[in-house]
């Protein structure tokens, strides 16, 4: 129901409240009908039917002031009319019929909302944090990046951060829907709002508490929470549309007939509107399903454009290709050793998210090189970043990038490098250091995942990178693409998308920084993970929450589904309630009757709707 009171408790227990109410009047109204109690009979329904009428009357005067109109003003005059009338009865079914929609509306909604509510729960409040060689309990919203804590078996991870132990088991469920342990290794990021199963560890915070994992999913569900589909707002014209016709349907059977009890009868018999009901349940349910396949879609219109997508431009690295790059050489320059280009380059990258960051900071530990926390670091998106290690200048990222931050007269020496192999250029104060390649295979899903977004309608699919031309065909050479552009800047990604829509609804899939542009212009934007503080995540409209690119077809089905389900729901009831109306003012239904058809209709769209949470 629209929100009538402030209080929390008293709005969340209103609906069956005033539900009981009035199925209790209607009950004890019939009883004393049935032994010759006809008047108090009388009396006890306009008590049940006046509550809801009054509770009505708040409502659309609530909406009115919002700037909002709908059905619920068909039931306000249903129910006033027939006890102006006398027709206590027919107001009093009407009233238990509202009241019981709205209690089955907002269990349907508490039902599908329920995958995605669950994780608002798991928010930690409190860090171990080693401060001076011993351990302080501290608040999360206190830690800030570099800061070392430990994390114990059984808490819940407090921020993103990078494990500094051998291994760590973690359970994901609450981010990613993966019921099984999932083992990290030394030198990977840690989401937080994981659950720790195994033993205790050291994590290096990257991200503070409110630019966390888990604090980025709140705001997104949350967001999701608030959405008001474009279905549904088209619904609340369709409503003032149906108001009107109701009226004039009314109106004009009393002018006809000369029987007021035949304008009641239209009314009640209009008395709620299908198409408000189905719509926000079968929406909101199509919305907690994809949520408990990790796909947490921010908004309800996101949902919809899901089921319409017919073009899906992917970034390659960490979205196409694996999203654990390894360290395959370092080739230094002369005057540089690779341990040195390696160990400095990998303390730089403690500072960064990307996925190349965790490839050198997991090979620095695994050859046993120690870690210096650097400082000032500026990360430039699709660039690279720079800082101090140690007092050092440290600069790496593309060649060009580097090169551009190097001494008067420095360069990189030709190097033979495979034109297919993702190349980092380090620069140490101000001189060219040497290269560290990458080796970054296609995913394992990646396949499987393009045949079933082909399977599913989508008819173009192209691959944007800001790697080298060359490097991204090689990627793609397997996969069957429609299309591959490379040496991609983030503002190219945005002409590339604008391109793509000007022939379809195109779905963007992408999880860096530098995708984040694109993915606000499509008109389905994805990121792959929910880090708070990456921008990608936030312009999204879609977060993969688990790290399975097969799930993204899917949630595209659940939406068909779910907005095939809501038209087909509203469709069928507003011809059913059309077909009654009618019934109604050609004298066919009396107000009673009216009243019973309706709801019966009613809860049958709404069950229809509920059918978006299975499947």
């Amino acid at each position: 129901m629209p929100d009538i009171l402030q209080s929390t408790p008293l709005r969340e227990s209103l609906p069956v409240l005033l539900a009981a109410l009035a199925f209790l009047c209607l009950a004890g109204g019939g009883i004393l009908a049935l032994t010759d109690y006809p008047e108090l009979a009388r009396q006890v329904w306009l008590v049940g039917a006046g509550s809801v009428f009054v509770v009505l009357v708040i409502d659309i005067l609530r909406a009115l002031v919002n700037g909002r109109m709908g059905v619920d003003a068909i039931a306000a005059l249903s129910i006033g009319v027939g006890l102006a009338l006398g027709e206590n009865l027919a107001a009093a079914i009407v009233a238990v019929m509202y009241a019981g929609g709205q209690l089955l509306e907002s269990f349907a909604e508490g039902r599908a909302r329920r995958d995605m509510t669950a994780l608002l729960g798991r928010v930690s409040r409190t860090a171990m944090l080693y401060h001076s060689q011993a351990l302080e309990s501290v608040p999360i919203e206190s830690l800030k990046p570099q800061d070392r804590i430990l994390v114990r078996k059984g808490e819940v991870v407090p921020a993103d951060g990078r494990l500094l132990a051998a291994t760590a088991v973690l359970d994901l469920s609450a981010l990613t829907g993966e019921s099984l342990p999932v083992p990290i290794q030394m030198g990977y990021e840690v989401p937080s709002g994981a659950t720790v199963l195994g033993d205790a560890f050291d994590l290096l915070v990257l991200r503070g508490s409110k630019e966390s994992t888990y604090a980025g999913i709140v705001r997104l569900v949350e967001q999701a929470q608030a959405s008001r589909a474009p279905m549904a707002r088209l619904a609340d014209r369709y409503a003032l549309v149906f108001l009107g016709v109701t009226l004039l349907l009314s109106g004009g059977a009393w002018w006809w007939s000369g029987d007021a009890t035949r304008a009641l009868a239209v009314l009640v018999v209009a008395t709620p509107c299908p198409l408000i009901l189905a719509v926000p349940v079968a929406v909101i349910a199509g919305m907690s399903r994809a949520a408990s396949h990790g796909v947490l879609v921010k908004t309800a219109g996101a949902l919809e454009a899901l089921a319409a997508v017919t073009t899906v431009v992917v970034d390659k690295t960490g979205t196409v290709t694996s999203a654990r790059p390894e360290v395959s050489e370092v080739r230094p320059q002369p005057g540089f050793t690779p341990d040195r280009v390696l160990a400095l380059a990998a303390s730089l990258d403690q500072a960064s998210g990307h996925v190349a960051a965790e490839a050198l900071v997991r090979a620095a530990t695994i050859r046993g090189l120690s870690l210096t926390l650097p400082q000032g670091v500026i990360e430039e998106a699709g660039r690279g970043l720079s800082g101090l290690v140690g007092g050092v200048k440290v600069v790496l990222g593309g060649s060009g990038y580097v090169s551009s931050q190097l001494l008067a007269g420095e360069d990189f020496a030709r190097a033979d490098i495979d034109n297919g192999t993702a190349v980092v250029a380090v620069g140490i104060d101000g001189r060219a250091a040497g290269f560290i390649l990458l080796s970054d295979p296609i995913r394992a899903d990646a396949g499987d995942t393009i045949s079933a977004f082909r399977a599913g309608g989508v008819r173009r699919i192209v691959m944007a990178s800001g790697d080298r031309t060359d490097v991204a065909e090689k990627a793609s050479a397997s996969l069957g693409l429609d299309a591959v552009a490379g040496d991609l800047a983030p503002e190219d990604k945005v002409g590339l998308i604008r391109r793509e829509r000007a022939s379809g609804v195109v779905m963007m899939v992408g999880d860096g920084v530098n995708d984040a542009p694109a993915l606000a212009l499509a008109d389905v934007g994805v990121a792959i993970g929910a880090r708070g503080s990456a921008a990608s995540s936030e312009a999204a409209d879609v977060v993969l929450l688990a790290d399975d690119l097969s799930r993204l077809p899917l949630a595209c089905g659940i939406a068909k589904r779910s907005r095939k389900i809501a038209r087909q729901s509203a469709i069928a009831g507003l011809v059913l309630s059309g077909g009654a109306m009618v019934m109604a003012a050609f004298g066919y239904l009396t107000p009673v009757q009216g009243a019973l058809l309706q709801e019966v209709i009613d809860v049958a769209v709404i069950l229809n709707a509920l059918r978006a949470l299975r499947g």
